[in-house]
């Protein structure tokens, strides 16, 4: 609650402050200030903003940091690349935001990226993200096509909260598949030398994670085992509010008709939203981590649906 409270009690201080200040000005006939006073003004209307959003995250689990899968689709090498510019887009988003990204485990292909999790750490990463998954569609000129043709790609996000220590998930040890296997991509040389990448697989529900991040098995396990637990926390909130349709919207085709998003290059640009029908024209703004409008119109669609 005071996480909730005290940045309102400080936006209200420094309002009181700056309203005292101009009313002194203002007696005084001191226009010295005026820039001043405007400046500070625009920084703290920015700071409500900030704030009106935030209270749109009430969920249980808003506050918590995320873990964010993207997963290559239809396209080939194309989706490939294309699961390498979403990593980039999120990743400069949370930079923004003051978050710090952790790849847990990444797969690489050619031209791009096959599937990758990363850990987003910091307060209400998850209430912020959530709304990213589903499938996300490329339309551009394909740079890996000599007769510069124009391709469609897919590629899927899945975002799953980082559960707190004190919520309990029961994980049967004869529910789990446990593999290890040889790491690969950048790492050095010791990582291809050793079996410490864990890949579990939980059978009741076909549920696979997998961590390939530390040099120790037993760590890279344990990594595991958390982004399992936060998954299988998902999937039966899901079952029990009847919503596992859209917790678990890495499981739908990655293709055409799913999309929630276009991302358009050529003929022209565009970023639409087909979910809250929001668009930027500005595309490569969008591909910097320019999110937070996409976010914001998803939260406001969510909240005015209850």
């Amino acid at each position: 609650m005071k996480r909730r409270y005290e940045p309102w009690q400080g936006l209200r201080s420094q309002f009181d402050d700056l309203a005292g200040i101009h009313r002194l000005a203002a007696e005084e006939g001191d226009a010295s200030l005026e820039e001043e006073l405007a400046a500070t003004c625009g920084r703290l209307e920015g700071r409500y903003a900030e704030l009106k959003v935030l209270e749109l995250l009430s969920g249980e689990n808003d506050p918590a940091s995320a873990f964010l899968t993207i997963h290559s689709g239809a396209g080939g090498t194309e989706a490939c690349d294309w699961v390498q510019m979403l990593l980039r887009m999120y990743t400069r988003w949370a930079e923004r935001h003051g978050y710090q990204v952790d790849i847990i485990d990444l797969l690489e292909a050619e031209g791009g990226i096959k599937s990758v999790t990363v850990q987003v750490n910091g307060d209400y990463a998850y209430g912020y993200l959530k709304s990213e998954s589903g499938v996300h569609r490329l339309v551009r000129i394909s740079p890996f096509d000599s007769n510069a043709r124009r391709h469609t790609s897919f590629a899927s996000a899945f975002v799953f909260p980082v559960l707190d220590d004190t919520i309990d998930v029961d994980i049967k040890p004869e529910e789990l598949r446990i593999d290890t296997y040889r790491a690969g991509g950048a790492g050095g040389q010791h990582v291809n030398k050793t079996d410490s990448a864990v890949r579990i697989t939980h059978l009741s529900t076909g549920i696979v994670v997998q961590c390939q991040n530390e040099r120790s098995q037993f760590k890279n396990k344990a990594f595991a085992m958390k982004v399992l637990r936060s998954r299988l926390y998902e999937h039966y909130k899901g079952e029990r509010d009847r919503e596992r349709e859209k917790l678990g919207s890495e499981k739908k085709e990655i293709a055409w008709g799913s999309q929630i998003r276009s991302y358009t290059f050529q003929p022209y640009t565009l970023v639409k939203d087909h979910r809250t029908k929001y668009e930027v024209g500005n595309i490569q703004a969008v591909m910097d981590g320019g999110l937070d409008g996409f976010i914001e119109a998803w939260l406001k669609m969510q909240w005015l649906g209850r």
